[in-house]
């Protein structure tokens, strides 16, 4: 069996410059289709985000950030791949860890199971997505592929909803630095 990778070594492989030089022309867009068209990670795009728009954490934080995020109410979640976007909107439940994996049950659309010992680095993103700011919490696998993504939800008006925002920038401030 491979071992996986862990987020230091995903930080330690060199970034694209291609892609560091399209993300500061324009950090908007699907990094899916950025990472397609230079044969890199999602990670990999995520990394070379300018600073202020990522924070980066071990996968080692997984329980930690999937606890926070169960109190912030309606999310939206996302496994975005090459076959499908699948986006679920609801209260993500608290988990438990059994049979390998981080269960997810409860009243909510939202439900499964997840290969936590997969998650080698959690991203918290913030950025102008389709011309609007977006901010979500992006689980990477050790190869750099999202896993799946939490973003903060919106408003009839499109707009990222203030208590949940808040939320996303306290546990950003909570790992900043560690």
């Amino acid at each position: 069996m491979n071992e996986v990778a862990t987020a230091n070594d995903l930080l330690e492989r060199p970034l694209n410059p291609d892609v560091v030089a399209a993300l500061k022309e324009n950090p908007d867009g699907i990094l899916e289709q950025l990472a397609g068209r230079h044969g890199v990670s999602t990670f990999e795009v995520v990394r070379a985000l300018p600073e202020p728009h990522r924070l980066v954490l071990a996968g080692d934080k997984f329980p930690d950030v999937m606890a926070d995020i169960a109190e912030w109410g309606e999310i939206l979640f996302i496994v975005h791949t090459a076959n499908i976007v699948l986006e679920c909107k609801g209260q993500l439940p608290i988990g438990s860890f059994a049979r390998g994996y981080y269960n997810i049950h409860g009243d909510s659309p939202i439900g499964g199971h997840i290969k936590a010992d997969r998650c080698a680095a959690i991203a918290l993103v913030s950025r102008p997505f389709m011309g609007r700011a977006s901010a979500s919490v992006q689980f990477f696998d050790g190869e750099g592929e999202a896993m799946f993504k939490v973003f903060v939800a919106r408003d009839a008006e499109k707009a990222l909803l203030p208590d949940q925002l808040k939320r996303f920038e306290a546990l950003r401030d909570k790992f900043d630095g560690n």
